[in-house]
């Protein structure tokens, strides 16, 4: 049964131990830019912690996008052919999620590979914020997220006409849970 990573970003504390843990898994360096994963941090209201990695897609923008045929799926996870590659950076063009790194030191580009069947950044998570699940579960676990992004929301501001509008919701007391 294919298994694939999945992010609850309420619960990454942006610790960024997983970004180290792969690093050190493909390169033997505590280098968090030579990591397949990356933890996107953004402030200041409201702060949101995102660890970014690769989606496994069934049919991969990044494959599509290369030249030289680099990048296929193969036994659920999609690879690049360090051989065939001629880093033309395409790939990392394509991705549609941002998932796909770079770094100097590095003649390819850097993707998850899932550590071959053991994701090393899912063991080491602190907080359980990336998890290794069956696929089929895959779509429980966006739903969950996303039934709780709604659930924290207060409001919503946006602009319509050039105007600047807010949607407030009311808030649930705890006697009416």
């Amino acid at each position: 049964m294919p298994k694939q990573l999945a992010v609850v970003p309420e619960r990454c504390s942006g610790c960024k131990i997983c970004e180290i843990v792969c690093s050190m898994s493909h390169f033997k360096v505590t280098n968090p830019k030579k990591s397949a994963i990356r933890v996107m941090v953004v402030y200041p209201h409201p702060v949101v912690r995102m660890p970014i990695v690769c989606s496994q897609c069934r049919v991969p923008k990044c494959e599509e996008g290369c030249p030289v045929d680099a990048i296929a799926r193969r036994d659920g996870v999609v690879e690049i052919d360090r051989d065939l590659c001629i880093s033309c950076l395409k790939c990392l063009k394509s991705c549609p999620f941002g998932a796909i790194f770079v770094h100097d030191d590095v003649e390819y580009p850097i993707k998850c590979d899932l550590c071959g069947g053991d994701p090393q950044c899912a063991k080491a998570c602190p907080k359980n914020a990336i998890i290794f699940i069956p696929e089929h579960v895959l779509g429980q676990a966006q739903r969950l997220n996303n039934v709780l992004s709604y659930y924290h929301m207060k409001e919503i501001e946006y602009f319509e006409r050039g105007e600047k509008k807010q949607i407030r919701y009311a808030e649930i007391g705890k006697e009416e849970i």
